[in-house]
Parts: structure tokens; C-alpha cells; sequence
């Protein structure tokens, strides 16, 4: 188990993937064909769903079928796990959000974060956004960790835990590449001069990604290199980073 550190979220919250339940509902959905199999046969696609949620304000069951533009909102003790297409979410308890529709049902063009916070695996494709109110994240085959901390004002964490990933907050723009986990501060008010600025690696683990990435036939950067390197948010394996966090440049 990596290392990992909370800030206002429990262990619970971040070691779903080691219940006996989730292990044989991931296991089924990978035996049965994962969401393919699930769209054609009329099968929901969620994984897991432990708790109380709702889908377009109707109480969401496990045998529901969650499909782009809908809108999703989980109780104070609620787990969701679902896939769409070629991606894959773990939603946080007490989160608000809309997964908006791209070309086809089985893709999502926006993830709209209002509030809480969800992991989630990316599959290759056109370029995709997350939205939370205070940045904006271009992705294309990735895997991010995004929350919204309404005790700061709705601050926004945004994590590339690996891949290429377009960052947008008031006026900064940057460029992230990770291969392990590098995280921004979308600010609410400018800090030095800054709307994105670093952060550390906060709130979801190595295996949680992992194991969203199982579900969609993917693996993370660090499982193709076979190494990780120190989860300090700089978004580097190297121990020294051969370049500064992209938010700590000067402009």
C-alpha cells in the first residue's frame, strides 16, 4: 500500500478498493465484458454503489444505467463506481456533479465538479474537460483526482496523476505532464500573482487509480514503467525533478 496524505477526508474514504464486495463486483465486471457488454445487454454500469445517490434527482440503484448528461449527487456515506465509454469514476460521499454528453452516450465530453470529488481513469480519445469553479483541466488519456473544498471557498484540487493535461485557472494557462502525480491549487482569489499554484499529492491513492484503470482495460504510467517515484506533487519519478512544478515557474 502507498503512502498517502489525508486532508479532510477519512481512510474510508480512499481504501474503497480493498472491500471484499468491490473486489468481486470489479472482478464480474471484467468477466462479463466491463461496459461494452454491459450497454449491449442493457446491464447497469455501475461497479458499486454502497449508500444513499441520487441520478436527475431520482434515488439511483445498482441497477441503474448512468449515461452522459446525467447529473449525480452522493449522500454523506456513499461510494459510486461507474464507467462510461472508455473511462472509469469513483465518486466521493457528499459530491455534486455532471458528466455532460459528448458525440455518442458512451462518452463524456465535461465532467462538471460542483462539489465533493471523484477519481477517474481517462481512455485515449478527443480532448475532454474537467470543470470545478475555480479551473479547468484538458485531458485526453489520463488519470486525475479532482475535489472542491467548499470550507475554502470552493478552492479546487486538481491531481494528473499521470498523463498530458492542459490546466486553466483565471488568467494562468499551463501544460501539465506527469508521470506520478502533479498537483494545482485552482485558487479563488490570486496568490503572488498566481490562480494555479502547487500542491501536494492529497486525498486518493496509488491503487485507487489502479484500480479504476483495471476496470477499463488500462494501465497507469507508473505500472507500464514498473517504478514510482515520491508522491510530493511534483509530478516526476526522478528524486530530483528534472524540471520545477509548471505552477512554480515565474511568469
Amino acid at each position: 500500500m502507498t503512502r498517502h496524505q489525508l486532508q479532510g477526508r477519512s481512510e474510508a474514504d480512499v481504501l474503497w478498493f480493498r472491500r471484499r464486495g468491490f473486489l468481486q463486483a470489479a472482478a464480474a465486471w471484467t468477466v462479463l465484458g466491463g461496459y461494452g457488454a454491459a450497454q449491449a445487454q442493457q446491464r447497469s454500469n455501475i461497479v458499486e454503489l454502497l449508500g444513499d445517490a441520487l441520478l436527475n434527482g431520482q434515488r439511483l440503484t445498482p441497477q441503474s444505467f448512468i449515461q452522459s448528461g446525467d447529473a449525480i449527487e452522493t449522500g454523506p456515506r456513499s461510494h459510486l463506481v461507474f464507467a462510461i465509454g472508455h473511462s472509469a469514476f469513483q465518486v466521493r460521499p457528499n459530491s455534486r456533479l455532471v458528466v455532460d454528453r459528448g458525440a455518442t452516450l458512451n462518452a463524456v465530453s465535461v465532467l462538471r465538479l460542483l462539489t465533493g470529488a471523484v477519481a477517474s481513469v481517462w481512455g485515449k480519445g478527443p480532448q475532454r474537460r474537467i470543470v470545478t469553479p475555480t479551473l479547468t483541466a484538458g485531458i485526453r488519456g489520463t488519470g486525475v483526482y479532482a475535489e472542491v473544498f467548499p470550507e475554502q471557498s470552493m478552492r479546487s484540487y486538481l491531481c494528473n496523476c499521470y498523463g498530458e493535461v492542459q490546466v486553466n485557472a483565471g488568467t494562468d494557462s499551463m501544460l501539465s505532464r506527469s508521470s506520478y502525480h502533479q498537483s494545482f491549487w485552482g485558487e479563488v482569489e490570486p496568490r503572488n500573482g498566481r490562480w494555479l499554484t502547487p500542491a501536494r499529492a492529497i486525498n486518493h491513492t496509488d491503487e485507487e487509480i489502479e484500480h479504476l484503470a483495471r476496470l477499463v482495460d488500462q494501465r497507469t504510467a507508473w505500472q507500464e514503467l514498473g517504478r514510482k517515484g515520491i508522491k510530493d506533487g511534483q509530478g516526476y519519478m526522478a528524486p530530483q525533478p528534472p524540471a520545477a512544478h509548471p505552477a512554480a515557474v515565474p511568469k
